[in-house]
């Protein structure tokens, strides 16, 4: 009968351990990225680093289970919101707009479109859905003739990973520096034809 108690008890003592972990792990991932320490979750989570890899096997099994609430929940949502904007113009630009606020919002954006972490298999497809979107997105743009001459598909990626790379390894700089520059980066890549398509 103890031992049945004793293994309950453990069990509820575990899922707890598990519960604060990922807790911990999403208010850390969602202000310093995917890369933040480990240390520092297991701190504020209160347990010790080992336990995060014994109950989530390390830093990809904690992403794993966290995800969703770090950022994919979001980035989805701004994928759904251009995709019912009907002008592919102002799809574009909002899609823009608000993927660069993503950006500068949560650092683990940029860890997805990075691929930083590989061995997450939830962030691959993450990272895989906004590419088929970018692609589609540039498809309907050059289709309807709203995107500068010679703008193609890899070139929607790299503004992407250029904005990443220079958020996470270059800092972040004020916001409204950061908003006038997404204003230049739609500017410069929309034809300047002012037909609404």
């Amino acid at each position: 009968m103890s031992d049945s108690r004793g293994a309950s008890a453990l069990r509820s003592d575990a899922r707890r351990n598990v519960d604060r972990i990922q807790h911990a792990a999403v208010r850390v991932f969602r202000e310093q990225g995917f890369s933040a320490s480990l240390d520092e979750i297991a701190a504020a989570a209160g347990v010790s680093k080992a336990t995060i890899f014994n109950r989530l096997g390390g830093r990809v099994g904690l992403i794993d289970a966290v995800i969703d609430d770090v950022v994919a929940t979001e980035l989805r949502a701004v994928i759904e919101d251009a995709r019912s904007v009907v002008g592919i113009r102002e799809r574009i630009r909002g899609y823009i707009a608000a993927l660069r606020d993503l950006q500068y919002r949560l650092p683990a954006v940029n860890d997805v479109l990075l691929q930083e972490y590989r061995e997450s298999e939830p962030l691959l497809a993450l990272c895989h859905a906004g590419t088929d979107f970018h692609d589609s997105l540039v498809a309907q743009g050059r289709a309807a003739g709203v995107l500068a001459h010679g703008f193609m598909a890899a070139d929607f990626q790299a503004l992407a990973r250029d904005n990443a790379l220079a958020l996470k390894h270059g800092g972040r700089p004020p916001r409204a520096d950061y908003d006038r520059r997404t204003a230049f980066v739609l500017d410069g890549i929309c034809s300047s034809s002012s037909a609404s398509v």
